[in-house]
C-alpha cells in the first residue's frame, strides 16, 4: 500500500480527531489512528471506547487497499514540526512496516492490524433522526456546555440535554448551581424524543461544527447516535439516566428586575471578585432604586471591594450574593450586548436573559444564590 498526501492537510484533520484519544486507555490499539485507503480516498479514526470521530483527506498516487492502525504521537509529533510539503506513505501489506518520506528525511516505524480496531455498535431498527444545520447545532451546544457538572454521582448532569418536540429543540445543561436553556424553532424533530450528550463528544462538535456548513443529520437510538457532517462523522454512546425536570425548577414570578449592559457588569465582577474569600467566591449585590453596589470581601486578609453601577431596578431593596465564577461564566456565554436580570428574593434562583434575542432562539439562563452572613 501506497500514497501521497498533503503534510498540513493531514496535519489539520488528525489534529481535529486526536482530541478523541485519552491520555490513558484500556485497549492499547486505542492509542492509534485507523487509516484506512480505498481508491484516493484516505479515512482516518480515532476512538475510545464510548466516542469514534472519523474524517477523510483526499491522496494522490494511491496503490492498493487496506487499513491500518498507527501509533497517534509517532504521526502526530514528527508533523507538528515539518513545513507543508508532499508526504510519501510506503506501507509493507505482510509486515505492517511504515516508511514514511519527506523533502529530505524519512521515518520507520510498525503499525496494527487494522481490523483488531473496534467497530462502533450499529443503531437498533427502531432508530429516529434529527436534523439540524450546522450552524444550529453550534449554538446550541456551545451556549450550554459550559454549563455540565463533573459529578460521578448525578452522571446525568455530565452532558447536554436535547429534548426534542415536533415544534422545537430544546438544549439543556446544569450543574446543579446553573442552568442554561435554549430553544430554537430552527430545528423540529419527527416526534417526541430526548437524549443526554456527553460532555466529551459535545466539547468536539464545539470544536468541529463552526468548520462545517450545511445540514448535520443525526441518528440515534436510546444508547447510541450517529453524527453525519460534511466532513466528519461520529459515533457516540449516550449518557443513561433520567434528566431531572429542568422547567419545574424555574422560578416564574420575578417581581424585581433590571437591564443592564452586560460587558460592564462582567467586567466589574472581573475587578470585584479578586477580593472575594477564595473558598466561597462570594459577590453581594445590594439593589436600590437608581443602582446596584456588587462588593466582595475576604475577612481572614482584611481585603474588600466594592463598584457601583447606575441602572434602573424595578422591585425592593434587595441584599443577594452570587458564586462570582458561575455568574461570569453566565455573562460571558450570553449572545446580548445588554442583559434583564429577574430576582423574586434572596434564597431563590435568578434569571439571566438576554434583552436582544436571535430569530427562532430563545436563550434563559437560572444561577442559584449563596446564603449572606449579615
Amino acid at each position: 500500500m501506497k500514497f501521497v498526501v498533503s503534510s498540513a492537510a493531514l496535519l489539520s484533520h488528525l489534529q481535529a480527531i486526536s482530541r478523541v484519544i485519552n491520555s490513558k486507555n484500556t485497549l492499547p490499539i486505542l492509542d492509534c489512528f485507523l487509516l484506512d485507503l480505498k481508491g484516493n480516498t484516505l479515512s482516518l479514526t480515532a476512538a475510545d471506547n464510548e466516542t469514534r470521530l472519523e474524517t477523510t483527506v483526499e491522496v494522490n498516487s494511491a496503490e492498493g487497499e487496506g487499513s491500518l492502525a498507527i501509533n497517534a504521537r509517532n504521526l502526530l509529533d514528527p508533523l507538528r514540526e515539518l513545513p507543508d510539503q508532499p508526504l510519501t506513505f510506503d506501507i509493507n501489506d505482510e509486515t505492517l512496516e511504515i516508511f514514511l518520506y519527506y523533502h529530505n528525511g524519512k521515518y520507520n516505524f510498525v503499525g496494527l492490524k487494522g481490523d483488531e480496531y473496534p467497530e462502533p455498535k450499529p443503531l437498533k431498527e427502531s432508530f429516529m433522526t434529527l436534523k439540524v444545520e450546522a450552524d444550529t447545532l453550534f449554538s446550541g451546544i456551545n451556549r450550554t456546555v459550559f454549563a455540565t457538572a463533573d459529578d460521578e454521582l448525578r452522571p446525568v448532569m455530565n452532558g447536554i440535554y436535547f429534548d426534542i418536540t415536533t415544534e422545537d429543540l430544546t438544549f439543556v445543561a446544569s450543574d446543579g448551581h446553573k442552568l442554561v436553556r435554549v430553544t430554537t424553532t430552527e430545528t423540529k424533530g419527527e416526534g417526541r424524543s430526548s437524549f443526554i450528550l456527553p460532555k466529551k463528544p459535545a466539547n468536539l462538535l464545539k470544536s468541529i461544527l463552526p468548520r462545517e456548513s450545511g445540514e448535520v443529520e443525526i441518528r440515534f437510538d436510546e444508547n447510541n447516535a450517529y453524527i453525519a457532517m460534511s466532513s466528519y462523522k461520529m459515533v457516540c454512546r449516550f449518557v443513561e439516566g433520567r434528566y431531572p425536570n429542568y422547567n419545574s425548577v424555574i422560578p416564574q414570578n420575578n417581581p424585581n428586575s433590571f437591564i443592564l449592559d452586560r460587558l460592564t457588569l462582567l467586567n466589574a465582577l472581573k475587578r470585584v471578585a479578586v477580593f472575594s474569600n477564595p473558598a466561597s467566591n462570594l459577590v453581594k449585590f445590594q439593589l436600590s432604586e437608581d443602582k446596584i453596589v456588587v462588593t466582595a470581601q475576604d475577612i481572614d486578609f482584611l481585603t474588600t471591594a466594592e463598584e457601583t453601577i447606575p441602572c434602573t431596578y424595578q422591585g425592593s431593596v434587595m441584599n443577594i450574593g452570587f458564586k462570582a465564577s458561575f455568574l461570569i461564566d453566565i455573562l460571558d456565554n450570553i449572545p446580548s450586548s445588554d442583559i434583564r436580570m429577574e430576582l423574586s428574593d434572596p434564597s431563590r434562583a435568578g434569571l439571566i436573559l438576554p434583552v436582544e434575542k436571535e430569530e427562532n432562539e430563545d436563550m434563559l439562563t437560572l444561577l442559584m444564590p449563596m446564603m449572606l452572613n449579615d
